[in-house]
């Protein structure tokens, strides 16, 4: 079976250990990349240049509630953050000023209260574990989406509505538009336009129960939610905005569609027909089939890249997989020089890819040979 080699464009250590925050992550679009951590007390963010150096001073973002109480996102020029929390919509200065904070409905599905702060459940055991939602910027950073518990502070959609999705202005956390999100979420995560900042995609996890896919375009007044029918993982938007790469929910397929959610034609791929077994999975094993991990994306406007680790690690080493849909539309497996570990590998939109250190020290930015 051919292989496409992969080189290293570059290592990116880690900004802090592992022992006080979560995995780095690599952000942004090519010229305003943004290199983050998340401690308890908060979120930390380097930029970096083209060659993914450090470029600036390191900011620190003072965060208003422990790391596993809530998401992030933080502004392209990581001058604001905004944290999801389990009661509020929170924006937060590096000075540690807080820019607007938008109370909401909250995520421990039992509880019907409007908390007025964080402190009013910190202890409470069942807070502990919340669903969440999840907020991010728009590619200018002017606007802020949020997908939020409802009610607001200030009512509510209608009576049936559970989850909203919110438009804000960054600068003064104005609600600018809201639409019922028809879903019922375990957590979620915003994708971008990458050039348009009134459009965003929202990816819905619902547990076992389903995965629901959101995009919205505002106008300066309106706010218009496209429902994608089907349960699936929003993974990536291409660099034209023009196509979404999704997986679905019970991860047998990997698609590209446009962002009415309709599939490209001939751009659909089973994970059964089109990837092959581990060459290490007991050949009798029904249960020894590939499935796509939840994660990739677009490396260019034609070429994608996918992942199998998850399925493959009880057999060995977990593999990436190039799709150049411009082509033969085939994926394709890459071969590394080393072993990348058991994480899946992340699109960086601009021809390269980015894989974790399973010790959490360094990303590791990669192109094809």
């Amino acid at each position: 079976m051919s292989a496409r080699a992969a080189r290293l464009r570059a290592t990116v250590p880690a900004l802090l250990p592992l022992s006080e925050a979560d995995f780095p992550e690599l952000l942004g679009r090519p010229g305003r990349r943004l290199l983050a951590q998340r401690t308890d007390d908060a979120l930390v963010v380097q930029p970096l240049d083209d060659a993914f150096a450090p470029a600036g001073e390191r900011v620190r973002l003072p965060a208003p509630w422990p790391r596993r109480r809530g998401t992030w996102a933080v502004a392209p020029d990581a001058s604001l953050a905004v944290f999801a929390g389990v009661h509020a919509v929170r924006a937060v200065e590096p000075s540690g000023a807080v820019r607007w904070e938008i109370r909401h409905g909250c995520w421990y599905g039992a509880c019907r209260e409007m908390h007025a702060s964080y402190e009013e459940y910190a202890d409470s055991a069942d807070h502990r574990y919340p669903e969440g939602g999840s907020a991010g910027f728009s590619v200018d950073g002017k606007l802020v989406w949020a997908h939020v518990r409802g009610p607001l502070s200030t009512g509510e959609l209608s009576p049936d509505t559970i989850d909203e999705w919110l438009l804000l202005d960054a600068g003064d956390g104005r609600v600018l538009a809201r639409a019922d999100a028809q879903a019922a979420a375990a957590g979620s995560f915003h994708l971008p336009h990458p050039t348009d900042p009134w459009q965003m995609g929202l990816s819905i996890g619902e547990g076992q129960d389903g995965a629901p896919l959101r995009w919205g375009r505002w106008d300066g007044e309106s706010l218009a939610v496209a429902y994608v029918e089907g349960d699936l993982a929003l993974m990536s938007v291409s660099p034209s905005g023009e196509r979404l790469m999704t997986v679905t929910h019970d991860q047998d397929a990997l698609a590209v569609r446009d962002t009415s959610g309709a599939v490209v034609e001939g751009l659909e791929w089973d994970a059964e027909s089109s990837v092959p077994r581990h060459p290490d999975a007991e050949p009798d094993n029904d249960e020894a089939l590939p499935y796509w991990d939840w994660a990739g994306g677009f490396l260019d406007e034609t070429t994608l890249i996918g992942s199998t680790v998850e399925g493959d690690e009880e057999w060995g080493e977990g593999r990436h997989w190039i799709v150049d849909t411009g082509g033969a539309g085939v994926p394709v497996q890459i071969a590394y020089p080393a072993p990348v570990g058991c994480r899946p590998p992340a699109a960086l939109g601009d021809g390269t890819w980015v894989t974790q250190a399973e010790s959490g020290e360094a990303l590791f930015v990669w192109g094809l040979g």
